[in-house]
């Protein structure tokens, strides 16, 4: 990792090992430039993003330099100045995201910077939030990338709006209104069935990875979010205490242990989407798991100690994108749907027990949500599957009747 370069990078020495820092120059601090250094473990170690975000903070120390910047942490009524204040005020709940969110949250910050910053908060109107859709959205054809890129501004004016900064209420009205004009993505509606998810356990299996088919089998069966039952690795400065740790790249591990599943076999955990809100916890009986016990057939009970799922190239647990990139190889092995994501497993596991007459009440009990519209909305799929038996329903009664569509006249 300390071969990566870039101006104004530097790897300091902490109790976890060496990560990365960017340090502005002595001068410009004492001139009043702010902030002084920036942590960067947060980034994950990505060698892309760390050098990306080094040459905008130097970029950005320049223009100071050259006066076209005032004290760092001032509003000066720019895009770019809220979304500064954003990132680095010590109050902002940009540094409560988790770090599944971060990354393109980062991502995103840097294009409307690029893109936006210029402009003045207050000289924004819903003609351009409709302009810059069509931009975001590449004229309509990546829907869901303009509704994050809007998320994430929305999530900068909000900010704005409790540090009382001139034109940011307006601004986020603006938006809001404007949000519900504009065409939103698609709700995914890949569904994977019993069977499905059993050919995706055996070409796990068939791959070489049991931990990857008892990840499939908890997802669909307990309805846990997949970065649950993987985990998630987050920076060593952000979140709690863990033993599991990647020094390597300044991480630590949070997600489901095998402490998680008591003597029992029954599994109490409690989601990290829901740990600092609702503070729902989810209780599934493995014993009315099927798939996740034949998967327990192949972990001795002296192995189920610490992290349930672990990469058996590394010995710790995945990282998303390599779990992914698993899944791909995969699904395809099992000749299943390329639409189809591992993440849908969750979705799929709610649709079968809505199928199966399981209340919504019950099934949002299940998957921790605090409303069941939520569930009904976003993971309750089954509704596609009752409109094909109604279209089948009718097409069986036109041949009996003998009442084909015919050609019209």
């Amino acid at each position: 990792m300390e071969k990566i370069k870039a101006t104004g990078l530097k790897w300091m020495k902490r109790v976890s090992g060496r990560v990365p820092v960017w340090v502005a120059d002595e001068a410009d601090v004492r001139a009043g430039y702010q902030p002084k250094t920036v942590n960067l473990a947060y980034l994950g170690g990505d060698p892309d993003l760390i050098i990306a975000k080094c040459n905008a903070l130097q970029a950005d120390m320049l223009l100071f330099r050259a006066g076209h910047r005032t004290r760092k942490m001032e509003f000066d009524g720019t895009i770019r100045s809220l979304l500064y204040l954003y990132q680095n005020h010590e109050e902002s709940p940009y540094h409560s995201l988790k770090p599944g969110s971060l990354r393109p949250y980062n991502h995103y910050l840097g294009r409307l910077e690029h893109h936006i910053g210029v402009r003045r908060v207050d000289s924004i109107d819903g003609i351009d939030i409709r302009r810059w859709h069509k931009d975001w959205s590449s004229d309509g054809k990546h829907l869901a990338a303009a509704a994050m890129v809007r998320a994430v501004l929305e999530a900068a004016v909000s900010f704005g709006v409790m540090m009382r900064l001139k034109g940011c209420p307006d601004l986020l009205e603006t938006i809001q209104a404007a949000r519900r004009k504009l065409p939103s993505p698609r709700p995914r509606t890949a569904v994977a069935v019993a069977d499905q998810v059993k050919a995706a356990r055996e070409a796990a299996h068939q791959n070489g990875r049991p931990s990857s088919a008892l990840t499939y089998a908890l997802t669909f069966e307990t309805t846990l979010r997949l970065w649950d039952v993987i985990g998630q690795w987050w920076p060593m400065d952000m979140g709690g205490i863990s033993d599991v740790l990647d020094p390597a790249r300044s991480l630590k591990w949070f997600g489901l242990r095998w402490e998680d599943i008591d003597e029992d076999m029954v599994l109490r955990y409690r989601p990290s989407k829901t740990e600092t809100g609702s503070g729902a916890e989810i209780i599934y009986s493995l014993k009315m798991a099927p798939m996740v016990l034949d998967e327990l057939a192949h972990w001795p009970v002296e192995k189920r100690v610490g992290p349930v799922i672990v990469s058996e190239e590394t010995g710790l647990p995945y990282r998303a994108s390599i779990f992914n990139q698993r899944w791909s190889v995969d699904r395809k092995t099992a000749k299943l749907p390329a639409k189809l994501w591992a993440r849908d497993l969750r979705a799929s596991g709610i649709t079968e027990a809505r199928e199966g007459d399981a209340s919504t009440d019950d099934a949002a009990k299940v998957a921790g949500h605090n409303s069941k519209a939520t569930t009904a909305k976003v993971y309750d799929r089954a509704v596609m599957h009752a409109a094909d038996r109604f279209a089948q329903a009718r097409l069986r009664h036109r041949e009996q009747s003998g009442n084909g569509s015919g050609n019209g006249r």
